[in-house]
């Protein structure tokens, strides 16, 4: 297997244009935390894109970060912190639940794969704070789109669209994304011994409230537990901010609340501990003989998918997004699993297979299977920026 390992945007180039060249396809690797994810791949060559890191430019009054791609984020919760600012949708933390641990998540890997934890319900997804990037296509040729400030018009908004490729489209080597400040301080209502349709209607409720609730979860009767939580079902929901707003309401939703289940509220110091656990899918982390699925649905239906699954199949299961991100863990082998689950989707939603072995990942859609028409454009998009398929090939599908 060669390595080419670029430290420029023209290096980078030239190892795609080899590969081009001799139509050898490439894996494009930074810390790899998420080779996990995905169909497996089988190629001959590996892009080792560590070398283009580092804060490029800052401007905590802009609320704008420009790095290199292949940046880790640590290096840049570090730069963030010190300015009290954070990536406001909350990049969730998997090596532990991929068996990845000693890797380093990158700022271009997380947005390569548009993964976004709980306060997605309130900031959005990671597309939506990716403002731009430069980057070398399938067609060995560098290209940029979007720009450096919040604000910006450059037609045909490229970085949306490089969000959730899984590096199939181009190899980013460097990105910008927008920034915002880190809240004073934050607070965890528990709600605990409810019912999962009760737990949907809650957490609509609060989220549709003008509490401003950033993280709205929900952990069953009988389902995996979380250390800070007691062993009934329980809703969570978080609030953030100066510290009288987040202790007024606070007290509003445990008042509000309070005939729906027994009450509790969580610190700061446990907030942050409570909702990393959720983050890294720590209930599931232990569970190595079960396939993971993540599932998207409309967030009053989260937990009918889920109880419907588990009625179907051997199943552990929570929810986030207000119930509109359902966790799964089943057991393999996961053919059959996989089928039950989206038929309890019934198309209206999306479940991609997060943890499988690599047989499994090669025998099941990972990725929910597109219809015939955008599947068509799908591969429109591959030809344009990828015409030889050289970049990730059939990581999301066949011809992708």
């Amino acid at each position: 297997m060669t390595r080419f390992v670029p430290t420029s945007i023209d290096e980078l180039r030239e190892a795609v244009g080899a590969a081009l060249a001799a139509e050898e396809p490439v894996e494009l690797v930074a810390g790899g935390t998420k080779r996990g994810l995905g169909r497996p791949l089988q190629t001959p060559h590996v892009v080792d894109l560590t070398r283009l890191s580092g804060i490029r430019d800052y401007a905590p009054s802009e609320l704008v970060l420009t790095a290199g791609a292949a940046t880790p984020l640590t290096a840049i919760d570090r730069a963030l912190s010190a300015a009290g600012q954070m990536l406001a949708f909350e990049p969730p933390d998997w090596r532990g639940l991929l068996g990845q641990v000693h890797g380093s998540q990158t700022l271009g890997g997380i947005l390569a794969c548009n993964l976004s934890g709980s306060r997605r319900v309130k900031a959005g997804a990671a597309r939506d704070h990716f403002l731009g990037f430069r980057a070398v296509s399938g067609r060995a040729e560098i290209f940029k789109a979007g720009g450096k400030v919040v604000k910006n018009v450059t037609g045909y908004d490229l970085p949306k669209l490089m969000a959730g490729s899984y590096g199939t489209l181009a190899a980013l080597e460097e990105v910008t994304v927008k920034v915002l400040p880190r809240p004073e301080t934050a607070a965890t209502v528990l709600v605990c011994g409810v019912a999962p349709d009760a737990a949907i209607r809650m957490m609509s409720a609060a989220l549709g409230s003008p509490h401003e609730v950033s993280g709205a979860a929900y952990l069953p009767p009988g389902g995996p537990r979380l250390a800070s939580l007691p062993a009934n079902g329980a809703v969570v929901l978080r609030v953030e901010g100066p510290a009288p707003s987040v202790a007024f309401r606070r007290d509003a939703l445990l008042r509000e609340h309070a005939a729906e289940g027994e009450t509790a509220a969580l610190g700061e110091a446990e907030t942050t501990a409570l909702w990393r656990d959720i983050g890294i899918v720590s209930p599931f982390i232990e569970l190595a003989d079960r396939a993971v699925w993540r599932v998207s649905v409309a967030p009053g239906r989260g937990a009918e998918v889920a109880l419907a699954v588990a009625r179907a199949v051997d199943a552990v299961w929570f929810l986030d997004w207000g119930g509109g991100l359902v966790w799964l863990a089943v057991m393999e082998p996961g053919d059959a699993s996989a089928a039950i689950i989206r038929s309890a989707i019934g198309g209206a939603g999306h479940a991609t297979l997060v943890r499988g072995s690599p047989g499994l990942r090669a025998a099941v859609p990972v990725f929910e299977p597109q219809p015939a028409p955008l599947a068509a454009l799908s591969r429109r998009v591959k030809e344009g920026f990828d015409p030889r398929h050289i970049l990730n090939p059939g990581r999301m599908a066949d011809g992708v």
